[in-house]
């Protein structure tokens, strides 16, 4: 129950909810012990003596009974799916905003399909537990107890008697509830793991068909779903052991008041009608005991789902507000970036970046270049505090960003990605995403220093063009020109350009280089580029290798001296330089 536990803070404010359920089925189940009851006065005081004029009110009084069980179970129900529905509700709540504060270091390993299971599959079991399994369990409890102190008011004898194999029926119950719980773990796990290979094929479905590869997809899921059918045949397998010695047991239990109760009955040391109520009573304690199985079914499906969704909630964030921190006053932000010997890791591997020290004065243009692995978009990660440096600090106007409000550091930069991300909705939306108020005049002001109006205005409805999951219908450029209207619709202080020119042609990467000669005034730029051409303005260059500055300077400086930089220029411009010697070469000849 230590699960449960930990879950009381999500419902205890509709714990009255979880009281009345439980009282009103137990109320049920105590009015059901009325029934064996009227049988033994039936048998024993209407039809031995034959007084007959006692059947009629013997009727009406178990369709009375009947009528108020039936609405104790009805506001069972209506508590307990209360109960479950309002649960489910504030823990659907809770791991989606968990999910949104987790740090990007859980992100690098968590997988889309797992979450998606925790928060649809293991959270219905959860409200189905807490909802209706909880109060049956406790109910079972009180069913074993009415019935066993109504047949000790018979006969005590045949009672203790009659129970012998209780408690060998709790003792199997409890058994299996060790051996399927892991089970059901293992069962979870095997789903999360189909959930996202279905999640992966669905996203990744034109990388797939490109390069032919569905019989592999195909082969890899049948592994997975093989997994899960396993384990579904195991948890059967367990089941299938647990019911016939429960049946057993039950039959020993029936024999042995069938045997002894009719003994009994014929020696006149107990009625018929004594008899009949106790064969009733049996199973309103055999029949509980039969159905804990089913019980710990729901307990232990619930404990493992409740499990996992802890691990969500109890997931510590690494990036989080230090105490005192305070929010930037966004309108007077000057925008000086400082990187003081800035050294991290990604967990225990080596570092990414290395003692990296440079200013960005208020205004400026830092350009990073590099190959794949150099560092250059953990750089920019660092200075939006997806990750805690190691050593060093990142200041931004004097102020380490360690001490600055995540939410108001993040407001004032915007960041245009490499891999372009899109939601399925308008285009509208899409540029206006992260902005409470804005115009449709500043959204299409911004599109037009993309250069994304023209080609928005030849879609069917425009920017009202609902856009597929991930942008599907764009194309790449498409898609990056809308993600840079995105950032420049927010007017940030700082802004962030991820390769962004990346799957645009040169000519349309020229064009939105015009437009971003406007929009840097004033701004502190951050670029990261593998053309030069995206480069040759900033007022510093950065390269970067194995995650070290290896080179600095401004363009012109770069190109001057032999390195890294100067070996990039040469190979993006051999043609051009190729073109230029053999002119020159023409003109003195």
């Amino acid at each position: 129950m230590e699960v449960l536990r930990q879950l009381r803070g999500y419902y205890r404010e509709r714990r009255t909810y979880l009281i009345m359920s439980i009282l009103c089925l137990a109320a049920a189940t105590g009015f059901g012990l009325i029934y064996p009851m009227l049988l033994r006065k039936l048998i024993d005081d209407v039809i031995r003596p034959a007084q007959y004029d006692g059947v009629l009110w013997i009727a009406l009084t178990a369709l009375g009974v009947v009528i108020i069980k039936a609405f104790l179970q009805f506001l069972h129900g209506f508590f307990g799916g209360r109960l479950g529905n309002y649960l489910a509700y504030r823990l659907r709540n809770a791991c989606y905003e968990k999910l949104q504060f987790l740090s990007f270091r859980y992100y690098d390993r968590a997988k889309t399909g797992d979450l998606m299971s925790r928060l649809t599959g293991d959270l219905e079991a959860i409200r189905n537990f807490v909802g209706f399994g909880f109060a049956q369990l406790l109910n079972l409890v009180l069913m074993v107890i009415f019935g066993a102190a109504m047949m000790m008011s018979i006969h005590w004898q045949l009672t203790l008697i009659t129970m012998i194999t209780i408690p060998f029926l709790a003792a199997v119950a409890l058994k299996f509830e060790s051996k399927i719980h892991p089970a059901f773990q293992e069962m979870r796990l095997a789903l999360s793991s189909l959930t996202t290979a279905v999640q992966e094929n669905v996203t990744g479905v034109r990388t797939v068909k490109s390069f032919a590869r569905e019989p592999y997809e195909m082969e890899k899921f049948s592994h997975r779903n093989e997994r899960y059918k396993d384990n579904q045949i195991f948890a059967s397998m367990l089941w299938s052991r647990f019911f016939p010695v429960m049946e057993l047991l039950a039959s020993i239990s029936v024999a042995v008041l069938l045997a002894v109760g009719g003994t009994l009955v014929i020696k006149e040391q107990l009625t018929l009608g004594d008899l009949v109520a106790f064969f009733s009573l049996i199973w309103f304690i055999i029949g509980p005991m039969w159905g804990l199985g089913f019980h710990i079914n729901n307990y232990t499906q619930s404990k493992a789902s409740g499990e996992r969704v802890l691990e969500i909630l109890n997931q510590n964030v690494d990036v989080k507000d230090e105490a005192g921190a305070v929010d930037l006053d966004l309108e007077n932000v000057k925008g000086k970036v400082e990187f003081d010997h800035v050294t991290f890791a990604y967990g225990n591997k080596m570092p990414a970046v290395t003692d990296i020290h440079f200013t960005a004065e208020p205004g400026s243009v830092i350009g990073f270049l590099g190959g794949t692995g150099s560092g250059k978009s953990t750089i920019i990660q660092l200075l939006m505090r997806a990750y805690n440096v190691n050593e060093g600090s990142i200041r931004l106007d004097g102020r380490d960003i360690r001490d600055i409000r995540i939410k108001s550091l993040r407001s004032g930069i915007a960041t245009v990605f490499q891999e372009t991300f899109l939601f399925s909705s308008t285009i509208r939306n899409n540029i206006a995403y992260g902005m409470t108020q804005v115009s449709m005049e500043e959204i299409i002001h911004a599109a037009k220093l993309a250069k994304a109006h023209d080609f928005i205005m030849e879609l069917p409805d425009g920017y009202d063009t609902v856009v597929g999951e991930r942008g599907m219908g764009l194309s790449g450029g498409q898609k990056q020109r809308i993600a840079i209207a995105r950032a420049l619709l927010k007017n940030p202080r700082i802004l962030i350009l991820d390769d962004a020119t990346s799957a645009v042609d040169m000519e349309t990467e020229h064009e939105i280089q015009s437009g971003f000669q406007e929009v840097m005034q004033g701004r502190t730029t951050f670029i990261i580029a593998h053309r030069i051409s995206s480069l040759r303005h900033a007022d510093e260059i950065l390269v970067l290798d194995e995650g070290r500055i290896v080179q600095r300077g401004t363009h012109e400086e770069l190109i001057a001296i032999p390195g890294p930089y100067q070996d990039v220029y040469h190979i993006q411009y051999a043609d051009h330089l190729s073109r230029a010697n053999q002119g020159h070469e023409g003109k003195v000849m």
